[in-house]
């Protein structure tokens, strides 16, 4: 096992033939980014830092559920046209990420980079954020990433991440998939994330949300949690009978046979 392995798992999934395996992972992950959407009131902390020619890096961009939330949840209808970097290894995520941009969010530079691969000529930016963005990245780069990302805030600007403790479903998941089924390089908590901003000088505030998504759909629960695992070469049947992950969704599931998922997450802001 290498410290990558994780990581090019996840960059392996970013991709057009994981793309019915994606669509089945949002079914249930939109509800991250709702609850972001409505975690705090956008248009004034975003307002509080919005200027003519104002700047936004969106880190591991994904396929832009984030900012569509925004679109769809709050009125950022006055605020000023941002450019909107869009920073992330897969060219199919800036593309999927670029699709999902809607006034003020004006498409800028795309940077197919890892965060802690950012240009030093990138930025610096009035808003950078990462949401649910950085599970994978490798342990061992964790401080070079976090500083990247604290260095590319401008002075007065704002900074966000949302991360899911290692209460919350999707690193417990993780935990008892390594143990059960297949070993490899741990998520990253949102604890640990925090720690590395705050070593860099970042006076992180933290708000927790908790709340819950699922399914009774089999086949929506199947691609959902291979999708959580990266690894789309095991199925529910053999995760239910999997040692330690069997335990696990047992307890995830319902009366009826379907799944219901526990999520803690950190938001993250300085």
């Amino acid at each position: 096992m290498t410290h990558d392995d994780t990581a090019a798992r996840s960059l392996a999934h970013w991709s057009e033939a994981g793309r019915s395996e994606m669509e089945a992972f949002y079914a249930l992950a939109i509800e991250d980014y709702r609850q972001l959407a409505l975690a705090l009131d956008w248009p004034a902390v975003l307002g509080a830092v919005a200027h003519p020619g104002w700047r936004l890096l969106d880190v591991a961009c994904g396929s832009g559920k984030f900012p569509s939330a925004l679109l769809r949840y709050c009125d950022l209808s006055d605020l000023p046209e941002v450019a909107y970097d869009l920073l992330d290894p897969s060219a199919f995520s800036i593309a999927e990420a670029r699709g999902q941009l809607r006034p003020p969010f004006r498409a800028a530079r795309e940077l197919e980079s890892t965060l802690q691969d950012l240009p030093k000529d990138a930025g610096p930016y009035d808003v950078v954020w990462a949401t649910h963005a950085l599970y994978a990245l490798p342990p061992d780069q964790l401080d070079d990433a976090a500083g990247r990302f604290v260095g590319a805030v401008r002075e007065g600007g704002i900074g966000l991440v949302a991360h899911a403790t290692e209460a919350s479903h999707y690193l417990a998941f993780d935990a008892a998939f390594r143990a059960g089924i297949r070993e490899r390089t741990p998520y990253l908590t949102a604890e640990q994330v925090r720690d590395a901003l705050a070593s860099h000088g970042a006076q992180v505030q933290t708000q927790t949300l908790r709340y819950t998504s699922g399914t009774a759909d089999r086949r929506t629960a199947e691609g959902f949690l291979q999708r959580c695992a990266f690894d789309d070469s095991v199925t529910l049947d053999e995760m239910e009978s999997a040692p330690v992950v069997g335990d696990y969704l047992a307890r995830c599931r319902t009366d009826d046979g379907g799944y219901v998922f526990e999520h803690e997450v950190l938001l993250l802001r300085f």
